[in-house]
């Protein structure tokens, strides 16, 4: 890689850590995203609100790869105090979706001066990985017409030594969701609690139930972490017992079947006891996200990518425990998803000190652009 490309990329990928928006509200960073592509001579178009999609197609015949980045930033207070600190209180990335970005875009140059010989090449920059949302919307356009033979993304991964490249058959990161319970139950004086119907049984009983649910184990193939996010119940009133609660929690499990056994159990236990207080539970999920599976395929291509490069890797035995809506695209093509370490000493992800590490964004390229030229004339 040139040396001016990945000072033009180091640039690039600062102005997008000075400038961060959080999932769904990525305009602007579209907007700089397409900008920086047409400056190296890649047409960008919008797709899924607020991503952006290049396609290499060759019009001959051969297989179709995607390749996929993130680019939405998180609502933490950057406490880091560099040069190209975030300008947005409140607003930062903390996940290295910029550093991300900057590798496809590097990946997007690389494809424009050495040309496929056959075969299609789709990069999606996409937005609200965050949320769960931006895979959905990408998949939903109707500008996504194609039919990909294989898929791949990466993630920048703190705790690993820089460039180590962190490889994993099956699942790489966990099926998580988060469940809200409504209680709606009855007010009444604090003097009179049994004329109303008060839902601090019921919360109680569905803490303990969580904590039953829970399997914490995570060499177990049946691990399973449910994990208290909010609760709130009546309101600062002395005289008045509470007639309405609510309970958040998030669920992790290694599998999606897993999962689906897991939320069919909690369902009804919910329903049990709610029932058994007279209380009306209504339940909704929100920011669910399907497990990564790798195909051993694609696993295979990536090792082959990481022997021609020459770097290091750890084959990791179980899954990462935080959600990737990229699980979405590999639930539907076969593809894999792989890590490379941003430093032993680098702060965790959704760290308020945490920043993705300029020195990794060539491997990145590197890596991505072996795999494809590989998968692609395989």
């Amino acid at each position: 890689m040139e040396e001016i490309m990945i000072d033009d990329l180091t640039t690039f990928r600062r102005e997008l850590h000075q400038n961060p928006e959080v999932s769904q509200n990525e305009t602007e960073t579209q907007r700089r995203i397409i900008e920086f592509l047409n400056k190296i001579g890649v047409e960008g178009r919008k797709i899924g609100g607020t991503g952006v999609y290049v396609d290499f197609n060759t019009s001959r015949k051969g297989k179709t790869i995607m390749l996929r980045s993130d680019h939405d930033a998180l609502p933490i207070h950057e406490i880091n105090d560099f040069e190209h600190k975030s300008k947005k209180d409140g607003v930062s990335h903390k996940c290295g979706h910029d550093g991300h970005t900057a590798i496809m875009c590097g990946v997007a140059d690389y494809f424009k001066h050495n040309p496929l010989s056959q075969g299609r090449l789709i990069l999606i920059f996409q937005p609200a990985e965050e949320n769960g949302e931006g895979a959905k919307a990408v998949l939903a356009d109707k500008q996504f017409n194609f039919n990909p033979d294989l898929v791949f993304a990466l993630h920048n991964l703190p705790g690993y030594p820089l460039h180590e490249v962190v490889v994993k058959e099956d699942s790489f990161t966990s099926a998580a969701k988060s469940i809200i319970i409504k209680l709606d139950g009855k007010t009444s004086h604090a003097a009179e609690p049994e004329k109303g119907i008060n839902p601090a049984m019921t919360i109680s009983e569905l803490v303990t139930m969580f904590e039953e649910e829970a399997q914490p184990d995570w060499k177990r193939d049946d691990f399973a972490l449910t994990t208290p996010i909010f609760i709130n119940m009546g309101e600062l009133s002395y005289g008045v017992s509470a007639g309405h609660g609510e309970v958040h929690y998030t669920l992790r499990t290694w599998s999606n079947e897993i999962m689906e056994e897991l939320t069919n159990r909690i369902m009804v236990r919910i329903d049990a006891i709610a029932a058994k207080y007279d209380i009306q539970a209504s339940i909704s999920w929100t920011e669910a996200f399907e497990s990564n599976r790798n195909d051993s395929k694609a696993v295979k291509i990536i090792k082959e990518a990481i022997a021609a490069n020459l770097l290091n890797s750890e084959e990791r035995t179980w899954p990462f425990k935080w959600g990737e809506d990229f699980g979405l695209f590999t639930q539907k093509f076969p593809g894999a998803m792989f890590g490379i370490g941003s430093g032993e000493n680098c702060p965790a992800l959704h760290n308020p000190d945490y920043d993705y590490p300029d020195e990794i964004t060539e491997t990145g390229i590197k890596m991505f652009t072996v795999i494809v030229e590989k998968a692609i004339n395989e």
